[in-house]
């Protein structure tokens, strides 16, 4: 079977279930694990990833106001793989590829691929389309297996953090100029690793919030978790604007708990290591409960 993955988490689902030697085609964003970066790119993004968080929000807005799409699809390319299946989003059209986006290139098809469209909300609807995955490529036992997983791996952690004296205010920062709050599954994963998310509801889309919102949510923690950034991003973005100034009188920033996380690899991309975002989430609001973690090269304090 030939596989197309216009999503970095699909391409990661896809990893996971023993399937990279199927993978003939990624995204430019795809680089976990390491191998998926060597396969052909089919999406390129329309905007400069490169450019300050104010620059890119202008230049989506602007995208979106003409009615344009934010990532190209190579269709000479997809035409020449070939695939039997391309696996996609039709979640956040900011954040990766959705089927809208493959419309042109299909009709150069005389026999269309499947496509498998994944929308999670929740990490209950992740590893479900982990199953979905599974089913698609011959890997059901597989993706029931790390499915479950992950799962009990998630409950674990909740478990540990009944113990937890308090449950702090966590304010998960998804974009910073404008502010943006992690939505979907990110209200959920701190609710399970001990916290109550300041601003955001499970399940609900990410939302643009204003700083008179942050200030009356009165958050204990703060977590940069910039969309597909990693930790050294996420840290040279916040010193680089006034953000520490903005936010004074905070409790988070009194108490010296701030921090970035490596948003690309444990948050924004719904995936398998949503769990091992989990148990960041746990280290840094109950580091009394959780006092190391197996993943500190995806945590920066600020």
């Amino acid at each position: 079977m030939q596989i197309c993955s216009l999503l970095p988490s699909g391409t990661e689902i896809l990893y996971a279930l023993g399937l990279g030697g199927s993978v003939v085609g990624v995204t430019h964003e795809c680089d976990y694990p390491p191998d998926a970066a060597t396969k052909p790119a089919l999406i390129r993004p329309r905007v400069d990833p490169h450019a300050a968080p104010a620059e890119i929000d202008r230049q989506v807005m602007e995208l979106v106001a003409r009615g344009e799409s934010i990532y190209s699809v190579d269709a000479d390319l997809l035409e020449r793989l070939r695939p039997d299946l391309i696996v996609t989003q039709d979640l956040c059209h900011v954040c990766a590829a959705s089927p809208d986006d493959l419309a042109a290139a299909l009709t150069r098809f005389e026999k269309s691929p499947r496509v498998l469209s994944l929308v999670p909300h929740t990490l209950g609807d992740v590893w479900e389309d982990i199953r979905c995955v599974g089913e698609a490529t011959g890997k059901k036992v597989e993706a029931e297996a790390l499915a479950a997983e992950l799962a009990r791996r998630v409950a674990a952690t909740e478990a540990r953090t009944a113990a937890a004296i308090s449950r702090p205010r966590v304010l998960c920062l998804e974009w910073l100029d404008p502010f943006y709050i992690g939505g979907h599954w990110v209200p959920e994963m701190a609710a399970k690793a001990g916290g109550v998310d300041a601003l955001g509801a499970a399940g609900e889309p990410s939302r643009r919030v204003t700083l008179e919102e942050i200030r009356k949510s009165q958050p204990d923690v703060i977590v940069v978790m910039q969309c597909g950034y990693n930790a050294a991003r996420n840290a040279a973005d916040f010193e680089k604007m006034p953000v520490r100034q903005t936010l004074a009188g905070l409790p988070a920033i009194g108490e010296g708990r701030v921090f970035a996380v490596d948003a690309n690899g444990y948050f924004s991309r719904p995936g398998p290591r949503l769990a091992d975002g989990v148990e960041i989430l746990a280290h840094l609001l109950h580091p009394e409960l959780f006092p190391e973690t197996a993943h500190g090269e995806a945590i920066l304090k600020l």
